[in-house]
């Protein structure tokens, strides 16, 4: 072994990797999709991915978010160390899931497009600390962002035109 390797902090991993998968899991259990009569009901614009997209792209997502995230842990070595971009990391994690519970839950699809705005400011806030440690960790985020984006655009006409 090299003497100056760090050990990889797999009790931070642990927890960022836990801390990922119950935002995904409270984004699936919020989210009924075209089986909740509230959006069902709602006009939707014509691009609208059908619901059998969403199941697929979110776990995607949600991997290359936790990769980009383990990376810049293992870079930094410790949480403290990375902070500011695992932070943001967390906290763009609860907005993220907030969306949910604002669109789906609450049916409020005006906080859900404000929060939707907030995360799309998290999201290039995050890239822009994760490129610190990774330029990989950054561009990881870029389908994420895209994602987000498209996502305004659905929330968008739909707050418009109901």
């Amino acid at each position: 072994m090299v003497a100056n390797a760090k050990a990889f902090p797999w009790g931070a991993g642990i927890l960022l990797l836990l801390a990922t998968v119950t935002a995904a899991a409270a984004g699936a259990v919020i989210s009924g999709g075209s089986a909740d009569p509230w959006y069902a009901a709602l006009h939707k614009p014509f691009l609208t991915p059908p619901d059998i997209l969403f199941a697929l792209v979110w776990p995607i997502l949600f991997v290359l978010m936790a990769a980009g995230a383990m990376l810049v842990l293992e870079r930094a070595g410790s949480f403290e160390r990375a902070i500011s971009p695992l932070g943001l990391y967390y906290t763009m994690l609860a907005f993220n899931a907030g969306w949910s519970l604002a669109f789906f839950g609450l049916q409020d699809v005006s906080l859900a497009l404000g929060i939707l705005v907030a995360l799309w400011l998290l999201i290039i806030a995050m890239m822009q600390d994760f490129w610190r440690y990774s330029h990989l960790a950054a561009l990881l985020q870029l389908p994420y962002l895209a994602w987000i984006s498209f996502a305004g655009y659905l929330n968008a006409f739909i707050l418009f035109a109901n």
